[in-house]
């Protein structure tokens, strides 16, 4: 990935994106736009409907108008960039597209988001069939929802939504959080390897389910070690660490440290080198941590982690 397309996807599912409505989904339903993973196809599958298509496809339109489905971001943030894939439609793509969003804080209705302010961040613009088109987005400010039109019908397979989490931690006020979570604003900045998997996977809401959902470095032959850097979500005190290597049963790492900053230079230890067990989820109590707004965790020698948890508190905002 390089880009735009490096940033979290806000509208994927398993982030809790949803497609909260459309006008149409007579062929192949609209939740497929935001569904993990590249598109699949087998061709001459057919079902009540016709082609099966692992995309949102509406009718041929025989009046005027266009056609379009509005998604819900499962993390709200700045959108940087927008991928609306063709994928599989050859002779049923729309020719052009748009993409609007807005901000709409709460947990509003369809009807009150029609009714809401949106703005233009992709203007109307030309599509192939079976291709994937990058769009970058220049509007800074925060958005929760986006609609996508097609012009006039037809089919997309995904549509993903890359920007900065951007959410509102003041319902943590006096309360403890995750501060490595990408729910609430942190980010891998960095990472020795990705080999098999993004790192940005052990910040992500939920379990994972398998190995892919987690993060996983190819096999050293150094004598080195691999590690990532997280930006945590705002600076604050760690209390608890959590080190989890579910489904990581042969290539979980032998053991791990976790160092911190709050200035980039002067880095303090956290969590000294401790082993680790394949498939469990550990945690470690941290004592009289001081402030940090990033954390480095290093595995050693190499390996994956399924999710990597920092809980504590947030200081004065």
């Amino acid at each position: 990935m390089s880009g735009f397309t490096a940033l979290p996807d806000l509208a994927l599912r398993t982030l809790g994106g949803s497609v909260v409505a459309a006008n149409d989904e007579s062929f192949a339903e609209r939740e497929s736009l935001i569904r993990p993973g590249r598109p699949a196809f087998q061709a001459h599958t057919f079902g009540p409907k016709g082609q099966v298509y692992d995309g949102w496809e509406t009718r041929r339109r025989r009046e005027p108008g266009h056609d379009w489905a509005m998604v819900r971001l499962g993390l709200p943030g700045v959108i940087r960039g927008v991928v609306i894939d063709t994928a599989w439609f050859k002779g049923n793509y729309p020719p052009h597209a748009s993409v609007e969003a807005a901000a709409v804080e709460g947990y509003p209705t369809v009807a009150e988001l029609e009714a809401a302010e949106w703005v233009e961040i992709v203007p109307k613009s030309a599509l192939k069939g079976d291709a994937e088109h990058l769009f970058d987005v220049t509007d800074g400010r925060r958005h929760t929802h986006v609609r996508l039109n097609m012009f006039p019908d037809g089919g997309i397979a995904r549509l993903r939504v890359h920007g900065e989490v951007k959410p509102d931690l003041s319902l943590y006020d006096g309360l403890g959080l995750d501060l490595a979570a990408l729910a609430n604003g942190a980010l891998v900045t960095g990472c020795s390897n990705e080999f098999y998997s993004s790192p940005n996977n052990v910040i992500a809401p939920g379990l994972a389910r398998h190995q892919a959902e987690g993060w996983e470095t190819a096999r050293r032959r150094d004598d080195g070690n691999d590690w990532l850097l997280i930006r945590l979500a705002g600076a604050g005190v760690v209390k608890l660490a959590e080190i989890d290597t579910t489904n990581l049963l042969f290539n979980a790492p032998g053991a791990v440290s976790i160092t911190g900053t709050a200035d980039g230079d002067t880095w303090f230890e956290l969590l000294p080198r401790t082993r680790l067990q394949p498939d469990t989820s550990h945690r470690f109590r941290l004592d009289d941590a001081p402030v940090a707004t990033h954390v480095r965790v290093d595995v050693h020698p190499d390996g994956g982690l399924a999710r990597v948890r920092l809980h504590g508190f947030l200081s004065e905002r």
